[in-house]
């Protein structure tokens, strides 16, 4: 643009640049590159004169947007607020939560258990009827509060209707309980106000009996912050009735029952929390026993692997002793037996090694290694000698081919037999016992049973630590066996075990 002087001008404001797009492959439009710099067009001069290009692709503008965050400058909104602001807010929303939200869901009392305090007294159909004591109970109380009103008012209407006032919401708590506490205030005033018993205020006689019963039931129903909320509300209630309308009656009742209220209020309390502690005992108890187990668990598997690493070392030092001794069995051996011999020795000593730091791992503070190799089968009538000694009568009986197992399979049915035996010993002390031992095809059968005790009601309880049966099934588990562990029909005890054993044929033995 030409000013009159015919010198070219510039517009106020800025001056933008764009970038025209590329043509990419067969003719399409690409995009720019981020770096081109395009030079601007004469606007004195029309684009198709002195040129013969194609007319310039849509033009591209490159726009940065800033944002700006304005920060809130610290006032009434920002202050912390206040610990007793808080205590209030947390009390109203308490009491919007417990007394408002929902407060007519349907929530109906569930029956009694059949084991419980009456029902497992009673047999039969008597039974299944004490499941409904709990509701029965509410009803008959509830017609209690309707007689009253019943008598306390001139035959008519109105005596009929404040028996309904006093019933309804008693009734109500079976299945709407904080619905029944706001439907029983109503009502109380509702009753005050058609009745003819102008002897109390604002509760009359009935609506008095009714009013305690609500505020009992809700209270076992909910929780100890709904109750107080109730007793506070039942005092505003009766505080409001007795200054706004208390003008005809002969006399106010909101201390008695105020005072009522909370003595029934805080004994369902007491009942709350002794349940609550009595819950979270039985809770604690149960991860105790759960720990327990585990622990116990854990020690039988550690005895197990060093009694194991006994048997394992064993086996080791012989490969080794037997390789290094092999090559000067044989006269002028080629120098790859030789060498063959060497690198199992070197492993089989290596072995050796990783499990001594194995047992370094397991073994307990105050474990002292054993100066014997580990018991056998072989080895079970010294044990039985000694539980002689110790005053149980026990027996043994052995079937099938006697023959050598593996030292594993041996020293579990060893430990299986000597922890039966010492179970018999601890529960059912004078009892007989018997062991069974029985070589089969394909492994080893044990049945170790004891009868009852002479004496069961002078039998003291178990000071073992309960590791018995345990360390049986953790034995059998290791060894892909079986076993069971039940009372007998006569008043003893019987476990039963199997140990698989793969057997041997005659040209790898």
């Amino acid at each position: 643009m030409r000013d009159r002087a015919g010198h070219a001008s510039t517009a106020a404001g800025p001056r933008w640049t764009s970038g025209t797009s590329g043509v990419g492959p067969h003719g399409t439009p690409g995009r720019p590159a981020p770096d081109a710099v395009v030079p601007e067009a004469d606007p004195r001069r029309p684009f198709s004169e002195g040129t013969t290009a194609a007319p310039p692709g849509p033009t591209v503008w490159h726009v940065t947007e800033t944002t700006y965050t304005q920060t809130t400058p610290p006032g009434a909104a920002g202050r912390p607020r206040s610990p007793e602001f808080r205590l209030v807010a947390d009390a109203l929303r308490g009491l919007r939560q417990d007394l408002f939200r929902g407060a007519f869901a349907y929530r109906p009392l569930p029956r009694a258990a059949v084991d419980g305090p009456v029902g497992r007294h009673l047999r039969g159909r008597a039974a299944q009827y004490a499941a409904w004591a709990p509701h029965m109970t509410v009803a008959a109380v509830g017609g209690v509060a309707a007689l009253v009103a019943l008598g306390q008012n001139a035959a008519g209407p109105a005596a009929l209707l404040c028996a309904l006032l006093a019933l309804v919401p008693v009734l109500l708590t079976l299945v709407r309980p904080v619905g029944a506490f706001w439907m029983s205030l109503v009502a109380a005033t509702a009753t005050a106000a058609i009745g003819t018993d102008w002897g109390s205020w604002p509760w009359a006689p009935s609506s008095f009996v009714a009013h305690l019963l609500v505020l009992t039931v809700v209270a076992i129903r909910t929780r100890p912050r709904t109750a107080a909320w109730m007793w506070v509300l039942t005092g505003l209630h009766g505080l409001w009735a007795e200054a706004f309308f208390g003008w005809g009656g002969d006399g106010t009742d909101v201390t008695p029952m105020l005072i009522v209220s909370a003595l029934v209020l805080l004994a369902v309390t007491v009942r709350h929390t002794r349940r609550e502690a009595r819950q979270e005992v039985t809770a604690q108890q149960t991860v105790t026993e759960h720990e327990r187990s585990r622990r116990t668990l854990l020690e039988e598997r550690t005895t197990i692997a060093r009694e194991l690493h006994d048997v394992v070392a064993h086996h080791m030092s012989v490969v080794a002793i037997q390789a290094e001794a092999a090559p000067y069995r044989v006269q002028d051996p080629p120098p790859e037996l030789e060498k063959a011999f060497a690198t199992i020795r070197e492993n089989a000593v290596a072995a050796l090694t990783e499990l001594r730091r194995v047992l370094g791992v397991v073994r307990a503070e105050d474990y002292e290694a054993p100066d014997a190799p580990q018991p056998t089968l072989a080895d079970l009538d010294g044990l039985l000698a000694n539980v002689r000694e110790a005053g149980l009568e026990v027996d043994k009986t052995v079937t099938g081919a006697v023959r050598e197992l593996p030292p594993g399979v041996e020293l579990s049915a060893y430990r299986i037999v000597q922890e039966a035996l010492s179970n018999a010993l601890r529960h059912a002390p004078g009892a007989a016992a018997r062991v069974e031992i029985a070589y089969v095809l394909g492994g080893l059968g044990l049945r170790v049973v004891n009868g009852a005790p002479p004496a069961p009601n002078l039998t003291k309880p178990s000071p073992g630590a309960g590791h018995g049966i345990t360390g049986m099934r953790e034995r059998v588990s290791m060894l892909n066996g079986e076993m069971t562990a039940d009372p007998t029909d006569e008043g003893g005890y019987e476990v039963t075990v199997f140990l698989p054993v793969a057997a041997v044929s005659e040209g790898g033995a």
